[in-house]
C-alpha cells in the first residue's frame, strides 16, 4: 500500500476529527456557565473607565 493508497481513509479521518472538534468548540462557547464570562468580556470596550480593561 502507497500513500496514495491511503489518501481517502486519511480525508475522511480529517473530516471525522474536524467535525468533532468543531462540535467540541460549540458545547464550549454555547455552554451556559460561561455565558457570564463572555458577556462581560464583550462589553470591555464599552466601559468608561480605563483601569476597568485592565482587570
Amino acid at each position: 500500500m502507497t500513500l496514495a493508497d491511503l489518501q481517502p481513509v486519511f480525508s475522511s479521518i480529517w473530516v471525522v476529527w474536524f467535525f468533532v472538534l468543531f462540535t467540541g468548540i460549540l458545547f464550549y462557547a454555547l455552554s451556559p456557565k460561561r455565558k457570564r464570562r463572555f458577556e462581560e468580556s464583550g462589553n470591555i470596550p464599552f466601559r468608561d473607565d480605563p483601569r476597568d480593561r485592565l482587570s
